[in-house]
């Protein structure tokens, strides 16, 4: 695998979303990359004229190819996903990409994180957490983290 693409994640590039609420109110929170991640790392580990994607409709999704250009050799993964709940076609387009590049081996360290809890009123990361998130993605990478959870809070 390229060490671009296995490269620990940034907190510049990864977003953060509410996978459920437990019944005491606490968020449970995900991580994932973001399509500019993909983006940017295949460029680095590849060269933007290396690599390209394309996007097929399935029925309720999409399906992404990647495909890149490696010694004369053209070596592609694909992925799918659902049309999302917001902005259906874009979301659905995006989200089969951000899978498909998983299959490269990018963002494959997220699947080792910790849970993550956050306590807090409402559906929503509260904007004070997400500082905290960015602290906790740098103390994965530095090694830090041996948790199988964390909860934060505002405190």
């Amino acid at each position: 695998m390229n060490a671009t693409l296995i490269a620990p994640i940034l907190p510049n590039e990864i977003e953060w979303r509410v996978q459920s609420q437990t019944s005491t109110g606490k968020l449970i929170v995900v991580p994932y990359i973001n399509n500019r991640c993909v983006m940017h790392r295949f460029d680095a580990a590849f060269g933007a004229e290396n690599w390209t994607s394309e996007f097929r409709e399935i029925a309720n999704g999409f399906l992404c190819r990647l495909t890149v250009t490696i010694n004369k050799r053209e070596v592609y993964r694909e992925d799918g996903a659902s049309k999302t709940n917001i902005e259906p076609e874009k979301g659905g387009i995006s989200d089969a990409m951000k899978r498909a590049a998983v299959q490269f081996g990018l963002g494959r360290c997220l699947y080792d994180y910790p849970r993550v809890m956050i306590e807090c009123e409402g559906k929503f990361i509260p904007d004070w957490a997400y500082a905290k998130l960015d602290k906790l993605v740098e103390w994965i990478n530095d090694g830090k983290c041996n948790r199988d959870m964390i909860v934060l809070s505002q405190k």
